[in-house]
């Protein structure tokens, strides 16, 4: 159905009907560049002219702009059928480690070799994508924890604040069990129930700053309901050149697998090792299988804007009549310039 969204501004469709009864209509000599003496050629045109002047379709001509334009000022809105919104009730954060070990480029993202933040930032553009109906949030870690995207519904703005984030934006080093806490902390005041409270931890290293231990972190977590599942990121093995030639690395010596195990373990989460960009995907696959809690689906109606047209329509009138009223202005000083030439000349 279509309907206005300022319904009040149509009490104005009468103004120009109710000004004209209480004003007293106006001369149609006052003004006029031409007084033409009685008996004169000019003075027919000029009684023509005022006879054409008040006809009936003029006015009905302003009438009808004047009755778009107050259509256009009220908004008219055609307003659709109900649509569903899927809600799963699961609400996510992502805490995503940004010390500077993740500058290590050991991942190779078609075909290039690019470093940790790139290849998580690109995997995990396509998860947050794909979680229509989940609220997500977004916490960047490294020497300190910030929580850069409270959970909402705006995917949007989760992934671009995501793709925003850099190397150092939080220090050089990596706070682990601070993460966790913000985490907890930023569930706790959304008001999330039990249950439906889920943290995907990505790190490459381990826990070498911050105030608070991870293992203790993750057992708060645990006494509060939220799901820790972490995933350490990094190659087993890389190729390098050196001055003795090529010989391989670990440039993940640093990862502490351990800790990331027990936390994920203490609050009934999983461990994932994300290797290279194909585990990586997998990974975010399997993250996707989580079970929701059950919520109704909520709905909207969409509306789309239909002020234009009248306002378009009054436009074109008042445009085409302004072309009309300067033609007949053009013909009529001709045929005056015509007029007085012939009476000059006899």
């Amino acid at each position: 159905m279509w309907t206005f969204a300022w319904p009040w501004l149509l009490i104005f469709l009468p103004m120009p009907w109710l000004v004209r009864r209480v004003l007293p209509p106006a001369s149609v000599e006052r003004g006029a560049a031409l007084v033409a003496p009685p008996g004169s050629p000019l003075a027919d045109l000029a009684s023509s002219r005022a006879g054409r002047t008040a006809r009936v379709p003029r006015l009905a001509l302003l009438w009808l702009v004047w009755t778009l334009a107050v259509f256009a000022a009220a908004r008219p809105q055609w307003v659709g059928d109900a649509v569903a919104i899927p809600i799963t009730g699961r609400d996510l954060l992502l805490a995503v480690d940004l010390s500077g070990s993740m500058e290590e480029q050991d991942f190779q993202l078609e075909g290039r070799w690019v470093n940790r933040l790139v290849a998580t930032k690109a995997v995990a553009d396509d998860f947050i994508e794909r979680r229509v109906g989940d609220r997500i949030g977004l916490i960047l870690f490294g020497r300190e924890a910030y929580l850069q995207a409270p959970l909402t519904f705006d995917r949007e703005t989760v992934r671009t604040l995501l793709d925003e984030a850099v190397i150092g934006l939080a220090g050089k080093e990596t706070a682990i069990g601070d993460a966790i806490g913000l985490a907890i902390r930023t569930l706790d005041d959304a008001g999330i129930e039990q249950g439906r409270r889920v943290l995907i931890l990505l790190t490459d290293g381990a826990n070498t700053a911050g105030a608070v231990d991870p293992l203790k972190a993750a057992e708060l977590a645990a006494r509060r309901g939220v799901v820790i599942y972490t995933v350490g990121i990094g190659a087993d093995a890389l190729t390098v050149r050196s001055l003795f030639g090529l010989r391989q690395i670990n440039p993940s010596a640093d990862l502490d697998e351990k800790t990331l195990t027990q936390i994920a373990e203490l609050t009934g989460g999983r461990y994932f090792r994300a290797r290279d960009t194909e585990e990586f995907a997998e990974i975010y696959a399997i993250l996707d299988e989580l079970e929701p809690a059950e919520t109704e689906a909520s709905g909207y109606r969409p509306v789309k804007e239909l002020f234009f047209w009248p306002l378009a329509a009054a436009v074109l009138i008042v445009l085409a009549a302004a072309a009309s009223e300067a033609a007949i202005a053009a013909f009529r000083r001709r045929a005056a310039a015509t007029t007085s030439s012939e009476a000059a000349y006899g």
